[in-house]
């Protein structure tokens, strides 16, 4: 056993190359999403019908066909029109247009739960129509749906798995090389799966850090003791009850 494991310790180089690969996917998939999604949040919310159609159409199409068939199209679909990309580039953007339509009805949601009063007293005040997005809609938008935010941000982490699909050499498809060498099926399909669990809890960890950073008060506040506790204590307690009476 222990020679199985020192087989996969001269990987680890690899390991390491391949989480490096995943983190960049990760990261500028997850950039492109949040542009498309706050833009198609915004489109969908808009007054002119024809962008809130292609809103609809975007948001629908993504949401109701798989992820996997998503990346073929991509890859294998748009060669034959001429348009030609390496794997890292198609699983880009292939995972940013599909966790950009989810995000879009995240920021959605957001931006209506922000309180209409506020927008109106924005408006009387005479401040611009950008100016009220960026200081008033968007900060409050921005925390009350920051944890479905870093939720989305470690399933396209995860969602990277099936770029393994187009030869991209990122941590599942690196052990399935791996495997095929070594024959150690277990002992990497572990050590993966330790690296991705080891990613999205640092993504996890990340996301609550900056949620108390940026937004006052924080994403979670302390739940103060219940009423009844105390209640509890001082009928219990006789002494307590005679001092308070």
């Amino acid at each position: 056993m222990s020679y199985q494991w020192l087989t996969l310790w001269r990987y680890a180089d690899t390991f390491l190359e391949a989480a490096w690969l995943t983190l960049q996917v990760t990261l500028l998939a997850f950039a492109l999403a949040v542009a498309l999604g706050l833009l198609a949040a915004l489109a969908k919310s808009s007054p002119l019908a024809p962008l809130r159609w292609i809103s609809h159409c975007y948001v629908e199409f993504i949401r109701n066909t798989p992820v996997l068939l998503q990346i073929f199209i991509i890859f294998f679909g748009l060669p034959s029109l001429g348009i030609t990309m390496s794997a890292f580039t198609a699983g880009v953007l292939a995972l940013g247009i599909n966790v950009g339509a989810y995000l879009s009805e995240t920021f959605r949601a957001g931006i209506q739960s922000v309180a209409k009063g506020q927008l109106e007293a924005a408006y009387i005040l005479g401040i611009p129509r950008h100016q009220i997005f960026l200081s008033v809609v968007l900060p409050q938008a921005a925390r009350a749906v920051w944890p479905a935010i870093i939720n989305n941000l470690i399933q396209l982490l995860l969602g990277t798995s099936l770029l393994s699909a187009i030869a991209l050499p990122e941590l599942t498809g690196t052990a399935t090389v791996i495997n095929a060498r070594t024959l150690l099926y277990i002992q990497t399909f572990s050590v993966v799966a330790l690296v991705y669990l080891v990613l999205s809890n640092l993504f996890s960890w990340l996301g609550t850090v900056a949620g108390r950073r940026l937004f006052h008060p924080p994403l979670v506040t302390p739940v103060k003791k219940s009423g009844w506790r105390w209640a509890k204590k001082w009928l219990i307690n006789p002494v307590k009850r005679e001092n308070a009476l």
